[in-house]
């Protein structure tokens, strides 16, 4: 066998061990989606079978029941204030280390991206105990500010090492012709992370969008200001649980931010390729 034909078998093999990882991953989402139409009779019966008609109204009953387009507008705006702060100040912080490097913007670097390694659980009941003392918990406002906190040193990471990529003589122009810090900033080097912040962006809303944990946390105390995901929880009780209601309302949860990947998706190889590259 040629090295050509060794290569071209490599390939093949990896392409077939990369489609069954796909599916074992997919699996279970197609199952939540099959599980959505069904009668209750038939999930219990055989979660993993063909639904033997399609029962639309069940979508219809969890948007009435769970208040679908109130909760939809939360999360939006959660969202929302969510990826602007993000967005914003991680952009900047990392334009100010790179350009700026010395031992106190090294020591901030390492400050900023250091609770990446620290797992949520350690923190959250403290964190919650200075929300409340903040009066920022059981607030969706509150709620979109505290992922600043959680999403800054990832983004700045990206950025960071985007931004080595952009030769600082790009700045030196900028300040010749008399603009300042901010200015060069948001007028020069801003719109050329676009490809970078549209990676930050998509992945930020995947996973604020969908997020249970933090919400469960800080906005579960009111109807009024719960998220989508914890909505679906209200059909899952402790001695009976609605399971063609619970799997319609998650569908009706993450669809949103489904769309958004599909829609975004080009974007996001090249901005963590371009993140990862130094120099």
């Amino acid at each position: 066998m040629t090295r050509a034909n060794k290569r071209h078998l490599y390939l093949v093999i990896l392409e077939i061990i990369i489609v069954i990882i796909g599916l074992v991953y997919i699996y279970p989402v197609f199952l939540m989606f099959m599980n959505s139409v069904k009668p209750f009779r038939e999930v219990v019966m055989d979660v993993i079978a063909l639904p033997s008609k399609i029962e639309w109204k069940n979508y219809s009953y969890v948007m009435d029941k769970m208040n679908y387009w109130s909760l939809f507008l939360n999360n939006v705006i959660i969202t929302v204030i969510g990826i602007a702060g993000i967005v914003l100040f991680s952009s900047f912080t990392a334009y100010i280390i790179e350009r700026r490097p010395n031992r106190y913007t090294n020591f901030i670097h390492t400050l900023i991206i250091t609770p990446m390694l620290i797992p949520f659980q350690t923190i959250m009941i403290t964190l919650l105990k200075v929300m409340n003392v903040l009066h920022l918990s059981g607030s969706i406002w509150g709620l979109g500010i505290q992922y600043w906190g959680f999403g800054i040193p990832m983004a700045t990471f990206i950025y960071c090492n985007f931004l080595h990529t952009i030769p600082k003589e790009i700045d030196e122009s900028a300040k010749i012709d008399g603009a300042s810090t901010i200015r060069t900033f948001f007028s020069v080097i801003f719109p050329l992370l676009k490809n970078v912040t549209i990676t930050v962006i998509v992945l930020d809303v995947m996973w604020i969008w969908n997020d249970f944990l933090l919400p469960l946390l800080m906005v579960n105390s009111s109807a009024k200001t719960k998220t989508l995901v914890l909505s679906a929880y209200t059909f899952v009780g402790q001695f009976n649980t609605q399971w063609q209601y619970a799997m319609a309302s998650m569908v009706l949860a993450i669809v949103p931010s489904i769309i958004v990947f599909i829609l975004l998706q080009k974007y996001i190889i090249e901005g963590v390729v371009a993140g990862a590259v130094k120099g």
